[in-house]
């Protein structure tokens, strides 16, 4: 029997907890990704833009949320997965990300994810359904 399966509505996955966002990190996200806004990597362009300092990609949050989820591959997938973002993300902020099972309908597990930040303020939220083989 998987752990996943295992879970009872209300439990978790373990949580987890990523290294502070860095530049590098960024610079990184926005090549892979395409998406070069400069106020994701260049201070000035961040403050024009009336930022306090550069923001991450809330792409970069999102995807970082599939993790939770990495450990149980061999189990199954995330079929679908919806999310609003809540706060900005900035540099050296320490994300948590976390899920909770809200449903188990056979082979679907519908779970609320979050990503909180150091101060524990939500800076993303939605739901992951997660489709068992």
């Amino acid at each position: 029997m998987s752990i996943l399966s295992e879970l009872q509505v209300g439990e978790s996955v373990k949580e987890i907890q990523l290294a502070p966002v860095s530049r590098l990190d960024l610079i990184k996200y926005a090549g892979a990704s395409g998406d070069f806004n400069p106020i994701h990597t260049i201070d000035d362009e961040a403050k024009k833009a009336g930022l306090p300092g550069i923001i991450a990609h809330g792409m970069w949050t999102m995807g970082n949320l599939a993790k939770l989820f990495t450990p149980y591959y061999e189990e199954g997938f995330v079929q679908d997965y919806s999310i609003r973002f809540k706060g900005m993300v900035f540099l050296n902020d320490v994300i948590t990300l976390k899920a909770t099972l809200k449903e188990n309908e056979e082979q679907n597990l519908r779970f609320t994810v979050q990503a909180v930040n150091q101060q524990g303020n939500e800076v993303l939220k939605g739901e992951v359904v997660y489709h068992q083989y």
